[in-house]
């Protein structure tokens, strides 16, 4: 699972045009702690993840790899 979140949340990322900065600034937390989702060290809080996923505008569901479908 760490591995296709790590891949959606930098595939999202990108199609939305934001930086790595620019999420963390969204989400309360530290570009680091940002940057370690994406590199697979650390796996995000569930409230964290559900703030990505509402940036991001797809389910947590998608995010996690559980569905294709955003």
């Amino acid at each position: 699972m760490i591995e296709i979140l790590a891949k959606r949340l930098r595939e999202c990322r990108k199609a939305r045009g934001y930086t790595q900065m620019q999420v963390s600034i969204y989400c309360d937390i530290t570009e680091k702690a940002y940057q370690n989702y994406e590199l697979m060290t650390r796996e995000p809080k569930i409230e964290i993840l559900m703030r990505i996923a509402d940036l991001y505008d797809v389910s947590l569901d998608y995010l996690c790899g559980r569905s294709d479908e955003k």
